[in-house]
Parts: structure tokens; C-alpha cells; sequence
């Protein structure tokens, strides 16, 4: 039986980088244990590493900017804000650029919600404890109880209508 050959760092990124958006924190997770350290004792930052994630950016392989997208792409539908920003600073994203996705993810929040709340609820709470129970979900999901009871209210008023 045959070994399989040892992939390089390099391919193990690129490999993750052809799935799908990975921010620079996330990939140097990682990668990092792959990375050859010469002494076991002192675990330092592998500068082997920092030089293939700045290679990786300086072709535009491997881009924050472009791993926020992504997520919110993929999250905004079923995820609160809150959620969402949680997730990115998770993922090793910047406060900067957190910052520069808020405006739009708050404009389409009131949306999210309410598509959120029609698919898993779409019936009016019948009493307090049923309403708590709806309210704990939308929390969980990542949205703020400004914009809970905005979507409760909207869905009593197409009820009333």
C-alpha cells in the first residue's frame, strides 16, 4: 500500500481557498497545525505561515473583504444582525470592516425578520407565553427585540386588515 505524499502548505490553502471564502484568521487556524515548528517548547507565530497568507492576499486568493461578503450573502435571510456580526468577529474579521457591512445589513434586517418569523411562526401569539416563546426564537436567530416587535406589530396589523 502506497503513501500519499505530504501536501504543502501552500496546497492545503488553496485546497481550502477553492471551497469556499476563508478570512486571513481563519485560514491561518488552519493551516497552522501543518506548519513545521523547529522547537517543540516555543510556539511562536510560524513566519513560514504570515508569508504564504501575504502571498495568498497579494494575488487577491485570499481577501476578508471578500469572506465578509460571503457571509452575509449566505446568513442575511435567516440571521439578525447581531448573529451576523458575532459570526464575523469569530471568523478573525476586523472592526473596520464589520463597520462598512453594518448600513446594509441594518436595511435589510426588518425584512429578514419578518421572513423569518412567517416561516417558522406565521400565526399571531395567543397568549404571553406563546409570545415569549416566539420572541426567545427571533433572539436566538441574532434579532434585536426593536426589531421583534416591529415584526409582531406588522404581523397584527396585516391580521386586523
Amino acid at each position: 500500500m502506497r503513501k500519499k505524499p505530504e501536501l504543502t502548505l501552500k496546497t492545503r490553502a488553496l485546497q481550502y481557498l477553492a471551497r469556499r471564502e476563508y478570512s486571513r484568521a481563519e485560514l491561518a487556524a488552519k493551516l497552522r497545525p501543518y506548519v513545521q515548528i523547529e522547537d517543540d517548547f516555543e510556539q511562536l507565530q510560524p513566519v513560514e505561515l504570515e508569508a504564504l497568507l501575504d502571498d495568498l492576499t497579494a494575488r487577491g486568493w485570499l481577501s476578508d473583504a471578500r469572506a465578509v461578503t460571503q457571509l452575509l450573502h449566505a446568513r442575511r435571510l435567516r440571521f439578525g444582525t447581531q448573529r451576523i456580526t458575532h459570526e464575523l468577529r469569530q471568523k478573525g474579521i476586523g472592526e473596520e470592516l464589520i463597520a462598512q457591512a453594518m448600513p446594509e445589513l441594518k436595511e435589510t434586517e426588518l425584512e429578514s425578520a419578518c421572513g423569518v418569523w412567517q416561516r417558522k411562526f406565521g400565526v399571531l401569539p395567543q397568549d404571553d407565553k406563546e409570545k415569549a416563546r416566539q420572541m426567545r426564537f427571533m433572539q436566538s436567530r441574532g434579532f434585536g427585540f426593536d426589531v421583534i416587535f416591529k415584526v409582531l406589530r406588522h404581523a397584527q396589523a396585516d391580521h386586523e386588515e
